[in-house]
């Protein structure tokens, strides 16, 4: 991905204001999904062929993290290690995501839809994140 396209992403030529942004939209995503698990743990985990107390915890990480996240993309400089640690989180989960559906989940088709859809999404913030993390250290 080039400079060109990042600052395009952002609508920001500034990397602080490009890696908040992608914090923020990270947090906004996470929790809502989060909150969805929550609300709907029993219809959600029915369609996609996972367990609704599964489904409930994720929920309730979901929507601790991004209101993590999100704590992080309202600060004017975000400290580094932090981004790192997210971005990392966010590697790990898009990992984690793949091998649960392909070693224990009996998915169903929704789920097997689902599962690598929320992972590459969870995947492309991590890039998004690390380029302009990147971009701010220079």
């Amino acid at each position: 991905m080039t400079a060109t396209l990042i600052t395009a992403l952002g609508r920001s030529n500034q990397p602080v204001t490009l890696l908040r942004r992608f914090l923020a939209l990270d947090a906004v995503i996470t929790t809502a999904n989060g909150l969805a698990y929550l609300a709907a743990s029993g219809p959600l985990g029915r369609l996609l062929g996972v367990d609704s107390g599964l489904l409930l915890g994720l929920g309730a990480f979901l929507v601790l993290f991004g209101a993590g996240v999100g704590s992080l993309a309202v600060r004017r400089l975000p400290p580094v290690l932090a981004v790192k640690w997210v971005i990392e989180s966010n590697l790990a989960w898009a990992v984690a995501s793949l091998v649960a559906l392909f070693a224990w989940f009996d998915a169903s088709a929704a789920g097997t839809v689902w599962i690598p859809a929320q992972a590459l999404t969870v995947f492309g913030f991590a890039v998004l994140q690390h380029m302009a993390l990147r971009a701010v250290e220079g």
